[in-house]
C-alpha cells in the first residue's frame, strides 16, 4: 500500500507568466532597482507577518488526541510559510495523506522553528523531540538545512547533522536539502547533501530525494511553484515536496496498516474465545 491522496496537486497554482513577472520584479528588487525594491521588501514582510500565525496554530493542533503520532522537525517550510494555510505545508499534506491511506486519526507535532539552523534545531527540536519518544511516534520526518547555506560552515553543518540524525528512530525519514537553483548556492547545497547522506546511511534512516524531485521541476518550477518572496514553496511548491516524502514514507504507513489489521483479526479472535 502506498501513502495515497497525500499531494493536491490539483492546488491553485501561479501561472507562468505570473511567476515570470514575479521572478523578473525579484531580481529587479534585489539589485536595488525602484520601486521593485519596495514591492520585494513587501512580499517578504508579508509572508513574515504569517510566522506567529502558523506558529500558533501547529501549537494548538499539536494539542489534539489522534490514534497516530506524527512528529515532524524542519523549519519555516515545515510550518508552511507561503501556503495559503498552515496545514497546507508539506506537513499538512503528509498528515492528511496519513489519515487517508490508514482510516485513522492522527495528532501532529510539529516541532519545527521558522529560520531554523541544524543547530538550531539540535539545541531548540532535538531536547523536544526526545520527550515526545516515550509516546513512539508513528511517523517522523526531518527537512532541515537549508537555512545554513547563508552562512555555510561544513564543519558545523557536518556534527550538527549527525546529532540530530543519532538520536532518530530507525524508521524516520530524512530529506536532503532542496534545489536553489543557482549555481553559487547549489555547490554548497551538493556539499551539505553528501555530509546529510553520509550521517543518514550511519544511522540506517531514508532519505526522501527532495533535491531532485525540486531541481526536475525546473524553470516552469520556479515560475508557479514559489510564493511572493521567491524563496519559500506556495500551495503547489509543497505538494510536490510531499511527493518527495511519499515512496520513503510507503513502507513506514505499509507496516502501521499491516499493524492495525493484525491487531483488529487479534481482537476478533479473543472476542470469539471470550464468547
Amino acid at each position: 500500500m502506498t501513502v495515497s491522496s497525500i499531494s493536491p496537486l490539483d492546488a491553485q497554482r501561479p501561472s507562468v507568466a505570473a511567476g515570470a513577472r514575479l521572478a523578473a520584479s525579484t531580481v529587479l528588487g534585489a539589485v536595488g532597482v525602484r520601486p521593485f525594491r519596495a514591492r520585494m521588501l513587501e512580499n517578504a514582510s508579508t509572508l513574515n507577518d504569517t510566522l506567529p500565525v502558523h506558529s500558533k496554530w501547529w501549537r494548538e493542533h499539536a494539542k489534539a488526541e489522534g490514534e497516530l503520532l506524527y512528529v515532524a522537525i524542519g523549519d519555516s517550510t515545515a510550518q508552511g510559510i507561503g501556503a495559503s494555510r498552515p496545514d497546507h505545508s508539506y506537513v499538512g499534506v503528509l498528515a492528511d495523506g496519513l489519515r487517508a491511506a490508514t482510516g485513522r486519526s492522527v495528532r501532529v507535532v510539529n516541532l519545527s522553528v521558522s529560520g531554523a539552523t541544524t543547530t538550531l534545531a539540535v539545541h531548540d527540536q532535538l531536547p523536544r523531540f526526545r520527550t515526545l519518544l516515550r509516546l513512539q511516534p508513528d511517523v517522523v520526518t526531518v527537512s532541515i538545512g537549508a537555512n545554513d547555506i547563508a552562512d555555510w560552515n561544513p564543519a558545523r553543518f557536518d556534527r550538527d547533522i549527525r546529532s540530530l540524525f543519532a538520536a532518530l528512530p530507525a524508521h524516520a525519514v530524512v530529506a536532503d536539502l532542496p534545489c536553489f537553483h543557482l549555481p553559487r548556492n547549489e555547490r554548497k547545497v551538493a556539499e551539505a547533501n553528501r555530509m546529510l547522506r553520509a550521517a543518514a546511511r550511519e544511522h540506517g534512516l531514508v532519505v526522501a530525494p527532495l533535491h531532485e524531485v525540486t531541481r526536475r521541476q525546473g524553470l516552469r518550477g520556479i515560475l508557479t511553484q514559489f510564493a511572493r518572496d521567491m524563496f519559500h514553496p506556495n500551495d503547489h511548491g509543497y505538494a510536490v515536496w510531499a511527493e518527495a516524502f511519499r515512496p520513503a514514507l510507503a513502507p513506514v504507513v505499509e507496516r502501521l496498516v499491516e499493524r492495525d489489521a493484525s491487531a483488529s483479526a487479534w481482537s476478533r479472535v479473543t472476542e470469539q474465545r471470550a464468547a
